[in-house]
């Protein structure tokens, strides 16, 4: 049921903001410089500021809110959770644990049949690699450059985008490697099979000079999500997954952006037949409503800790107001086919317009994805490639462009020179056509800002990373 729109208290908008900017420390961010938008409520795939602007969310806040704000079904069960049982130590058994634990792993792949509860992605990476290094006795993990595993020490040294640069000391026992990325190729490649053969042999050359023996772990996000959206050609998981066990590693797949749905799946790599030794979650099971992630293990590294304890735990694992949430959401996902419909509505509408707007967009180098989870990217020059904005950074045309989408409402989500399509997953269609609508009037503004300003790369300092 729609919400009638109630007025904006001016007022509290206004002291709402202040108070924020007097008290609250942002992620991210160089604290002087912010301008918070204030958001006062949701609903749907929508969500309103604090001046009554209406804006169509096709960020899916930080791309977790996968059944949409304010799903009714979801908030009762907390609710109700809270009336019952609102918190209990982790090392009590509680129903909404249990039955969360149940619903994950039936749609887990394979064997993974456990869930370790944590608060979020972070975290639940984190124990991962421990439960990894400590199953194997290795000290090394793998993981690729254009990634994104967590802000906390471990997950951020684990991060191959520039956000990692001031945290890495270079001594967490973390080496990058090259995935597969064929529209800005490291390996010359020109076709997706060159690029699979070729990232997959550089991987296992990193494997061998840096010695297998040594090597805990390769963690992988099943697609890289704020890095880029860049899906995998067809073999590359399950060519990781056959080097892994051809040198005894542990392969840990990051499905905390895909995970429950955004691809039009339950999982990524389940969708490709790949069946990883440790697979991590959060932001989809249950929405974000209340903070959860965790980490579903198969036999391998399960039995490694049947008589012996595992050195690791926190005080809200397993959380029951979290844990009800997620059972909840993934009962709504299941009942309401909201996988499906975020499936169809990729193949159907997202994929199909977005190839129309590249075609019709001289600032569109590329667009990429599944589901409700794809990106745009933007480029001053097709044939050089040369990005709108420095990776990890950006620029006066995309600060446009962000101002020009809100302006027409429509909130994205925005990285580098990408502009991501990142809705909820029960997003209708006349919904995504109208953020797609708007999308077109966002990348003519672009374009008209990119036709000036090409002489003016040099003065931006934008070069292809």
């Amino acid at each position: 049921m729609t919400l009638p729109p109630s007025a904006p208290d001016a007022r509290a908008t206004a002291r709402t903001y202040e108070l924020d900017r007097r008290h609250v420390f942002h992620s991210w961010s160089a604290q002087a410089e912010l301008d918070p938008m204030v958001i006062t409520r949701a609903e749907g795939c929508y969500v309103w500021d604090g001046e009554g602007n209406r804006l169509l969310d096709f960020s899916s806040q930080l791309v977790n809110t996968n059944i949409g704000h304010q799903h009714p079904y979801v908030v009762e069960a907390i609710a109700h959770q809270a009336r019952t049982l609102a918190t209990v130590a982790p090392q009590h058994a509680n129903d909404q644990r249990s039955q969360a634990a149940r619903l994950i792993c039936e749609r887990a792949p394979g064997d993974l049949d456990r869930v370790f509860f944590t608060n979020g992605g972070a975290d639940a990476n984190e124990h991962a690699v421990r439960m990894a290094r400590l199953t194997t006795g290795r000290p090394k993990v793998l993981s690729r450059y254009r990634s994104y595993h967590g802000g906390t020490q471990t997950a951020i040294n684990l991060t191959g985008d520039p956000r990692r640069w001031p945290n890495d000391n270079g001594d967490s026992g973390v080496v990058h490697f090259f995935g597969p990325y064929l529209y800005r190729s490291h390996f010359d490649a020109e076709t997706e099979a060159e690029e699979c053969r070729r990232a997959l042999a550089h991987l296992e050359q990193v494997i061998e000079l840096e010695g297998p023996q040594t090597v805990a772990a390769i963690l992988l996000e099943a697609v890289p999500g704020t890095a880029g959206i860049m899906l995998p050609p067809p073999g590359y998981l399950a060519g990781v997954r056959e080097l892994c066990d051809k040198y005894g590693i542990v392969f840990i797949v990051d499905e905390v952006m895909t995970g429950f749905g955004r691809t039009g799946a339950w999982f990524v790599c389940d969708d490709e037949g790949v069946v990883p030794d440790l697979l991590t979650f959060a932001k989809g099971v249950n929405s974000g409503y209340v903070p959860l992630g965790g980490v579903v293990l198969g036999d391998r590294i399960a039995d490694h800790f049947a008589h012996r304890p595992y050195p690791g735990g926190l005080t809200y694992s397993g959380h029951p107001l979290a844990c009800a949430a997620a059972a909840a959401a993934i009962t709504v996902m299941e009942r309401d086919g909201i996988i499906d419909n975020a499936r169809r509505i990729g193949t159907e509408v997202i994929g199909p317009e977005l190839a129309r707007l590249a075609r019709e967009h001289p600032s569109v180098g590329e667009v990429r994805g599944r589901g409700v989870f794809w990106a745009v990217e933007l480029v001053t020059d097709r044939n050089t490639r040369q990005p709108v904005a420095p990776s990890g950074g950006s620029s006066p045309v995309m600060a446009e462009a962000v101002r020009t989408a809100k302006k027409l409402g429509l909130l994205p989500f925005t990285n580098s020179n990408r502009i991501h399509l990142v809705p909820p997953c029960t997003i209708t269609e006349s919904e995504a056509r109208e953020g797609l609508r708007i999308l077109d009037e966002v990348l003519d503004r672009v374009d008209t800002l990119v036709q000036g300003t090409r002489e003016d790369s040099d003065r931006w300092n934008l070069r292809t990373p």
